[in-house]
């Protein structure tokens, strides 16, 4: 069986595609630093591909109209028309050190960094929040008659009881 010629558009579109993804376009190529530290850029990579066509009837040169024979075009070759396309796109998102103080990722989208922000406070939080709930027995208040001031105990860390 004769191969199609939407069959070469795609391969020929899908092998240069491959050809710009590869597994060094997302974990990029290592970089030395003076003081030994490694650096690997990390990239979100994204890639789309369309290919089309058809096969072009020819009007029949006698009567004006389009032929309607199945034997006709079986034995007749149609002329082919179609075309094939795609992108890439790269965005960077981070870098992944390692180093003599150990591996580490520096992100480089606001978002991730607050997300990563919230997940290292989160135990100091919930102390804060522990510390709240419980009534400390140790607590004496009194009120002055300019303002009300309140005494609390506090653990070796100066974290509220």
């Amino acid at each position: 069986m004769a191969e199609h010629p939407i069959q070469g558009l795609m391969q020929t579109a899908m092998e240069n595609i491959k050809e710009m993804v590869d597994v060094n376009t997302i974990v990029g190529d290592p970089v030395q630093t003076p003081d030994g530290s490694v650096i690997m850029p990390i990239s979100k990579v994204g890639f789309g591909f369309v290919a089309g066509g058809s096969d072009i009837r020819l009007d029949d040169a006698e009567h004006k109209t389009v032929s309607q024979s199945d034997a006709h075009h079986a034995s007749v070759s149609m002329p082919f028309g179609g075309g094939s396309g795609g992108g890439v796109s790269i965005t960077p998102i981070a870098f992944l050190v390692v180093g003599t103080h150990g591996v580490r990722i520096v992100p480089l989208d606001n978002q991730t960094h607050l997300f990563e922000r919230m997940i290292d406070s989160a135990p100091h939080v919930f102390d804060k929040i522990q510390s709240m709930m419980k009534k400390p027995s140790s607590s004496v208040s009194y009120t002055d008659p300019t303002h009300t001031v309140i005494a609390e105990s506090v653990d070796a860390n100066d974290h509220l009881l």
